[in-house]
Order: structure tokens, then sequence, then C-alpha cells
């Protein structure tokens, strides 16, 4: 059993070294393992259940996440909280959601930037949008997790690098029939329902819209400073409308 599961860990990292987008698949990876072995996955017996699991789980998001109130005191450990909280998601749905919108839009971004510029884009957009949200909600005790804000921010470049890319999106009003439209319909939707939404917000638990939109800002923004003109039509793989799951607040 030990040597099936290292030829297939041998194999899978054949796979992203042979693959033109390394970077990406590597962090789709990295969520995934930190998911499962947490205890936000409730797979691991050893984190207890029920009140003892849920207990652990605050603790969890506590100790990685993003708490406002926290951030600005001074310490290195809170200062380093909206990197740690890039990797770690509380839910299966809110894993799931962003892993996909990573996986159809961060490949194509990081062939265009290159693997080590995408590496440092992703987490320091990441971060920034964590940053601006905390300071927006400086007063906020919640923990905030999730890498939303920065694959937001891979959307708002990709949405300058590749505007008539074609998406495939399944709409719920449509009943989830698969419809094409360019990345310059999409993305702007998207990204007005984020707009939307962060305006009805409230301070509980929830989905922290305003990270989204920082992201998507500064992506965009960054793509339309550093990159010239945008490239051609190109087709890009489903995904569901009208938005990854986002920075979730526990």
């Amino acid at each position: 059993m030990i040597r099936k599961w290292s030829a297939s860990i041998v194999r899978a990292g054949r796979s992203v070294r042979g693959s033109s987008a390394p970077v990406t698949y590597s962090l789709i990876a990295l969520c995934c393992l930190t998911f499962l072995a947490g205890p936000a996955s409730g797979l691991n017996p050893a984190y207890g259940t029920g009140d003892e699991l849920l207990a652990v789980q605050r603790a969890y998001f506590r100790r990685w996440g993003v708490i406002p109130a926290e951030l600005f005191e001074g310490s290195a450990g809170s200062a380093l909280t909206p990197a740690t909280a890039l990797f770690v998601h509380g839910s299966w749905v809110h894993l799931l959601g962003n892993m996909l919108f990573l996986y159809v839009f961060g490949a194509m971004a990081e062939e265009r930037m290159g693997r080590v510029h995408f590496t440092l884009f992703y987490v320091g957009c990441g971060y920034l949008a964590l940053l601006g949200y905390a300071v927006a909600n400086a007063d906020s005790e919640q923990s905030l997790v999730g890498a939303s804000g920065a694959i937001s921010a891979v959307l708002g470049a990709f949405l300058y690098l590749f505007p008539r890319a074609r998406v495939t999106s399944l709409l719920p009003f449509l009943f989830f029939l698969p419809v094409r439209f360019p990345a310059w319909v999409v993305l702007p939707f998207w990204a007005a329902l984020q707009w939307l939404a962060a305006g009805r917000a409230s301070d509980g638990p929830g989905v922290a819209y305003l990270a989204h939109l920082i992201g998507f800002g500064l992506g965009f923004g960054y793509a339309s400073v550093r990159y010239g003109r945008p490239t051609g039509p190109t087709r890009v793989k489903a995904a569901p409308a009208p938005a990854p799951e986002g920075e979730n607040q526990p």
C-alpha cells in the first residue's frame, strides 16, 4: 500500500513539473492538503466530534486566519496571517469553489506571467486583499480565511490579459445550461455582483466580498501597468457563475 501511495505521489509530481502551469496546480494541491489535514474537513477523528470539533475549528481559524482587530497590534504572528489565511478554507464548498476558479483561470494567467512572477503576484495580491479588508473592518473579531482574494486578483489580471477569451458559464437562472460569453462580459458581471453583495454584507459570519473587490482591482490594475495590449480570442474551460465561494468568516 505504501509503495502504491509513493508511486502515485511521484507520478503526480512528474505531472506537475511537466505541465505548463505547475504553480497553479501546486497551489491547488497545497490548499486541498491543508484542508484535508485540518479540522474543517471533519475527516480526522483526532479532532473529535460535535461541540469539541467546533471548538477546535474555531481555534484553528483564529490561529491561521486574519482577525482584523488583532492584525495591527504589532506582533509578527498576526502580520503573517494574511499569508497563511490564503491556504485555509472553512468548508468543502468554500474549498471546491475557490479551487475550481483557480484551475480554470490560473493556468492561462501563469503561462502569460511566468512561474515566479505568477507566484509573487498571487501571494502579494492575496495578502493585500485581506489586509485591505482588515483595514476597512478594523474592529472585527471574526476570523477571515480563504484564497479568493488572491483568486479574484487572478480574475482581474485574466480580464485584462484575455478580454476576448470565451468562458463557458453555468447560470442558475438558465437552469444551469452552459452558455459561452467573452471574459469582458462574464468577469465585470461577477465584479458587479460582488459590489452589490458587499453593500448588503453585515459584520457577522459570511463571505468577505470587499476582499474580492480589492483583489480584482489589484489584479486588473497590475496587469494593465505591467503588460502591453491584451491577447486575442481564447477558449477557457467551463466555470459556474457567478463567483468563487469567497473569503470565509467562520
